[in-house]
């Protein structure tokens, strides 16, 4: 039987398509304007494309034409009489300066991520993945961009209490863990915060942990280190008081043996404090979250073929709220609780104990 026909869903969805491709065009001028310091210099006052070239240090021509796309995109405001171009502040406060509300750095994770289509279409086919040495250093370099912000303004404040007693703890003097640092900013901001716990930075990346020890260096904490380490064997010898993972888990090619492994290597009662994906595990659950197309789509681009090229189980970045809790508690984990990150839509923080003894 021929299926019916009906026109206006035709309609409505090449608009829908064409709408994405056009949203798609315009976080590439976003993160152009970000690198540029256009965003910055539209910040200081209003101006003509000739003012705010000469505030940025750009050429005028390049700076006209991607403020036409941040016009017409709704960012920027234009005053056709004046040819003026302005930010408002409500838009500035979204995509300038150090705070974490500044979102204009996410921009680079499409950026970075188109390049690997072509891969992905290849292992779709073929199976496997697209292995994380692929993605280094740039990738690192942007997941250092998205949190810095909030670990400067949150971690200490509003991440850590969210396991009762740890700061009191840590600031009394315990040994730490932090397992997938990255560059190590998180571990360096911790190690700053609390002179009388000791800290280890456990990642991979010979180049990021680099960048984690040089920035230890300069802030002159002596109470951390960074090792490369695949945090599956992390050491239990002698235990640690607390473990803190930021987004990392999922990555895993077994998740479930680092969760393992992390309650293992904790002394009983100890923390682990886990921050990551604000989702469901079902499907149905996120086809109202708005962030659902960027999270599946980073699954499927990074996190998931990351652990699918080491053999893994390719969790993905949506393995989900009912299933994070579920794997904490085969892990041994009690007492799970879960919490907020402030002005971080995309994370949450699960706070978990080891069995007392």
């Amino acid at each position: 039987m021929t299926a019916t026909i009906d026109g206006q869903r035709v309609q409505q969805c090449a608009e829908r398509v064409f709408g994405a491709y056009v949203e798609s065009m315009l976080v590439l001028m976003i993160d152009l304007a970000d690198r540029t310091g256009l965003l910055d210099a539209l910040a200081e006052a209003p101006g003509t494309s000739a003012e705010v070239a000469d505030r940025a240090g750009l050429a005028e021509r390049y700076t006209r034409e991607c403020l036409g796309a941040l016009v017409t995109g709704g960012l920027v405001e234009y005053d056709p009489a004046a040819e003026r171009y302005t930010l408002p502040p409500e838009h500035a406060l979204c995509l300038t300066g150090d705070g974490a509300r500044n979102v204009a750095p996410v921009s680079r994770v499409p950026t970075l991520l188109a390049h690997y289509v072509a891969d992905a279409a290849s292992v779709a086919r073929d199976g496997g993945g697209i292995p994380y040495e692929r993605f280094r250093p740039d990738f690192t370099a942007v997941m250092d961009g998205l949190s810095r912000a909030t670990f400067d303004q949150h971690l200490v404040g509003s991440v850590l209490p969210a396991a009762d007693g740890l700061v009191t703890d840590l600031h009394r003097g315990i040994r730490v863990a932090d397992i997938g640092c990255g560059t190590g900013h998180s571990t360096v901001v911790l190690a700053r915060g609390f002179p009388e716990s000791t800290f280890v930075g456990y990642d991979v990346s010979d180049d990021a942990l680099a960048a984690g020890r040089a920035e230890a260096a300069q802030a002159g904490t002596a109470n951390v280190r960074f090792e490369n380490l695949d945090i599956a064997r992390l050491p239990d010898d002698p235990p640690f008081h607390a473990v803190v993972g930021f987004d990392v888990i999922h990555d895993q090619a077994d998740p479930a043996g680092v969760l393992r492994r992390v309650h293992r290597a904790l002394v009983p009662g100890g923390v682990f404090l886990m921050m990551d994906i604000k989702a469901s595990s079902r499907l149905e659950n996120n086809i109202a979250n708005p962030l659902g197309p960027l999270l599946y789509s980073v699954s499927t681009l990074h996190c998931m073929t990351v652990s699918l090229a080491q053999g893994g189980a390719g969790l993905g970045t949506v393995w989900g709220e009912e299933l994070a809790l579920r794997m904490l508690a085969d892990a041994g984990f009690a007492d799970v609780t879960v919490h907020e990150v402030p002005d971080d839509p995309l994370n949450q923080v699960y706070a978990a104990r080891a069995a007392a003894a």
